[in-house]
């Protein structure tokens, strides 16, 4: 697998955690008028060191933001532990529905609410994912052409997936899978 999702790291790590399932995604601006689009079913997950990250999340999350961060390798490595595979993504045209995933996800409501009223359109995706450890950590050189607002990239190689674990049994899964329909139904 090359194709990766950036997202903010410590969004990635909840992932990982199996604290949340869904990632919510306006677009990056690198994406141009037509804004986000789910281009792949499967890929890896880019985490990014976006500064600001502890302050725009829930506070039980951002007091994780400091042990992330302690544990970042360089600058110059990329370091990826989880791919995902996409369960179903819905476009959310309201804040109101929006709000209605609350509690499954870490993001703050003022973040959310950003996301929604930003761009031309008033509509964010929010997708659901199941997630996966890969084996061991894969370190690959953080190159320039990954920088950037943008949701997706190729990494320089193939990256093995097949023994990855899913972070989730079958069952924590299916609950926060109908968790997340409910509240968009």
């Amino acid at each position: 697998m090359r194709a990766a999702f950036k997202d903010w790291a410590i969004v990635v790590d909840a992932l990982g955690r199996g604290d949340q399932i869904i990632i919510l995604r306006k677009g990056g601006l690198a994406e141009g008028r037509g804004g986000f689009k789910m281009q792949h079913d499967e890929f890896l997950l880019f985490p990014t060191r976006y500064h600001q990250q502890g302050e725009m999340v829930t506070p039980e999350a951002a007091g994780r933001w400091t042990e992330i961060e302690a544990n970042f390798p360089p600058e110059d490595i990329l370091r990826l532990e989880f791919c995902a595979k996409v369960e179903e993504w819905h476009e959310v045209k309201s804040l109101d529905q929006a709000n209605q995933l609350r509690g499954q996800h870490i993001w703050n409501d003022q973040v959310i609410a950003d996301r929604y009223e930003w761009g031309r359109e008033q509509k964010i995706f929010a997708i659901a994912l199941r997630v996966f450890q890969l084996p061991a950590a894969v370190e690959l050189p953080m190159l320039e052409e990954y920088g950037g607002c943008k949701s997706w990239i190729e990494v320089e190689r193939e990256i093995e997936t097949e023994s990855a674990a899913p972070v989730l049994d079958d069952e924590a899964f299916a609950r926060k899978l109908e968790e997340f329909r409910s509240a968009l139904a």
